[in-house]
C-alpha cells in the first residue's frame, strides 16, 4: 500500500511517500540527494523491494525539493528539515532506520542518534567531492554511533569502497561498477537490473540482521 503525506518543519513543508509492509517490523526513511529526488534508482528499487520482506519504507522528499527549488540548501537547514519530520516517521511506533543517498546519507549519519534512529544506512555516500580526497567526510560516517551499513559503488567518483576507512564501526557492501547514482556501463559484465537486485538483497540481509 502506498500513501503521502506532508509534514510541517523549520525548513518548510516536506513530503512523505509510504511503502508500507503488511505486518511491518520496522520503517526504513530514505531521503534523496542534493541533485535528485525519490524517483532515484536505488531509492525507488528499495521501496519496491523492502515492504515483502517486512520493511515499511518512508521515502523522504526534503522541503526544498517540494517547493520545487533547484539548489539544495545549507547542511543545517537540511538536517532541520529532517527533524522536524521525525515524528511522522516515528508514528507507526515501529523502530525507525534513518537512511538516504549522497547528501541524504550525511544527514542521517550527522541525526540518527540524536533522533534515536536503530540504524543509519548511508547509500553513496559523498566521502569526498570529486578530486578531493583529502577533504574527507568520514567523520560524519564514523561518528554515527548507531549500527551503520555503506552501500558505495565500486566507480564512485565521490569516494570508491577501497577509499573508506579500515576501521569504524560499519559495515561496506561494494557494488560493482557503479557509479554515484549505481548506474553500470554498458560494458559491464553485469547488467542494470542485477546490479539493483544486489542492492535491495544487501540491504534487507542488514536489515535482517538487526532484529
Amino acid at each position: 500500500m502506498t500513501k503521502i503525506e506532508t509534514a510541517s518543519t523549520d525548513a518548510g513543508e516536506a513530503r512523505i511517500t509510504w511503502h508500507t509492509a503488511p505486518g511491518a517490523r520496522l520503517v526504513l526513511a530514505l531521503g534523496h540527494g542534493a541533485g535528485g529526488g525519490v524517483e532515484a534508482r536505488d531509492l525507488a528499487a528499495l521501496a519496491a523491494g523492502l515492504p515483502a520482506r517486512g520493511v515499511t519504507v518512508a521515502l523522504v522528499e526534503q522541503p526544498w525539493r517540494v517547493a520545487g527549488k533547484k539548489v539544495a540548501p545549507a547542511p543545517k537547514t537540511l538536517d532541520a528539515g529532517w527533524r522536524g519530520l521525525w515524528p511522522a516517521l516515528a508514528a507507526p511506533g515501529l523502530p525507525v532506520v534513518a537512511g538516504g543517498r549522497s547528501a541524504g546519507a550525511r544527514v542521517a549519519c550527522r541525526t540518527g542518534a540524536e533522533l534515536g534512529a536503530a540504524a543509519v544506512l548511508a547509500l553513496a555516500f559523498p566521502l569526498h567531492s570529486p578530486g578531493r580526497p583529502e577533504r574527507s567526510r568520514a567523520a560524519e560516517l564514523l561518528a554515527t554511533g548507531l549500527p551503520t551499513l555503506v552501500v558505495q559503488g565500486g566507480g564512485d567518483p565521490f569516494g570508491r569502497p577501497e577509499e573508506f576507512p579500515d576501521t569504524g564501526a560499519y559495515e561496506l557492501v561494494g557494488i560493482a561498477h557503479g557509479d554515484h547514482g549505481f548506474a553500470v556501463p554498458k560494458r559491464a559484465p553485469v547488467d542494470q537490473d542485477a546490479t539493483v537486485g544486489r542492492i535491495v538483497e544487501a540491504v534487507g540481509d542488514w536489515l535482517d540482521g538487526l532484529r
